[in-house]
Parts: C-alpha cells; structure tokens; sequence
C-alpha cells in the first residue's frame, strides 16, 4: 500500500524538481520555494553535499504536508539507495538501470525510477518490477519517442527528464508521458540568490499542468 500512494503523489505532482545544488542550505532554501510555488514532487540528488540530512529535515518539515513526495536522485547503487530511504526518501531515481538498486527499493517498496533509453532497458527495468521509467536524457528525444515506446509497451508508465520546459510540456503528456522531471531552467535563478523567482517559476510550471490537465 506504501509504494502505491507515493506513485499515486508522483503522479499527481505532475512535475517533479530535480534539485542540484552546492550547498546544504541553497538545497534546503531552493525545496522551500518551489513548495512555496506550489510543486509538491521533489528529487534531492546525491551530488548534493549531505544530501541525506537534507531528506531528513525536508521530510521533518512537511510531515504534515498533504501530496508533498520526497525522494532521492542520482542514486548509483544499492548502498546509496538504502541510505535514502533510512534517511526518509519515499522513491528513488538513478540515471540508469542497476539490478541491484531494484531489489533494495523492492524490499522496501519504494519505487525505483531508473533512467532508461531503449525499449530493451526499459524492458529489462519493468520485468525488475520498476513502475516508472525515467526517459533520461529527455533532450536526446522529442516528445513523440514516448508513444514510439508505448506502442510496442503500453503499459509502460514514462517520465522524461531533461529538456522539459514550460513551451512543451504539453507536448510530453499529449505523446502519454505521467509526469516530467524539470531541473536547470526551473532552479538556475539559485545560483544568484533568486529563491522568489523560483517560487514565481514554479507558479507558472503548475499552472501550465494544470492547463494540460484540465484542472480549474
């Protein structure tokens, strides 16, 4: 039951931050913007400096919060992944598929969102009980790569990352994609401080989702 509400938040977010950053507090201060701006998804990167006393105190936070999903990218191995999910990570996001790292969210029904780019890695993630493929990098495909996948794999269930900006994110849901992972453009104004500018960013993200959704 865990590992499906927290799919079910991934999906509802519709828009996931990846967040990178060089500092624990730009990390931390970057996560409270976009919450501000309304996203709910957030994907703290183990490129991060003590990415994981960021997970802890970000969950702490919005214990509370309804739909807030937080989760851990960049994750290379097993080792890290366990780390994550000990730290409060409720998914986990590699660049690419490891056996390995499947088996250890598995065991913890977390979900595993691996980074894939072939349909015959994608093939390899899903028959590892992976529900939601990361297309990664997104800016290598357009948009329509993900109904070329989801012809032959219809029920793959597909999430690009990289190269998703706010002029086509309706072409990424129109080709069948649950949601995007948004990083560089959504979070560059952090390097200089700009944390509001993040908040009125991710304002426009969700209402552009909404838009695509239907949503009032």
């Amino acid at each position: 039951m865990r590992k499906i509400a927290t799919l079910n938040k991934l999906i509802n977010s519709g828009v996931i931050a990846v967040i990178r950053a060089d500092s624990k507090n730009e990390a931390f201060r970057t996560s409270e913007a976009l919450v501000k701006g309304g996203i709910t998804g957030l994907e703290l990167t183990f490129t991060i400096p003590n990415a994981e006393e960021i997970i802890r105190e970000l969950k702490d936070k919005y214990t509370n919060s309804e739909g807030i999903v937080i989760g851990a990218g960049t994750v290379l191995d097993a080792t890290t992944a366990r780390l994550a999910i000990m730290a409060g990570a409720e998914y986990i996001v590699s660049p690419f598929f490891d056996q390995k790292t499947a088996e250890c969210c598995n065991l913890y029904q977390i979900p595993y969102l691996p980074g894939c780019m072939s349909i015959k890695e994608i093939s390899n993630a899903l028959k590892a009980g992976v529900d939601i493929i990361k297309l990664f990098p997104g800016s290598a495909f357009s948009p329509s790569f993900v109904s070329v996948i989801k012809a032959p794999l219809p029920q793959v269930n597909v999430m690009p990352t990289g190269g998703v900006s706010l002029e086509n994110m309706d072409q990424w849901f129109a080709s069948g994609s649950i949601a995007v992972g948004v990083g560089g453009n959504l979070l560059a104004p952090a390097k200089t401080g700009g944390f509001d500018e993040i908040t009125n960013l991710a304002k426009q993200y969700i209402q552009r989702l909404k838009d695509i959704r239907g949503d009032k």
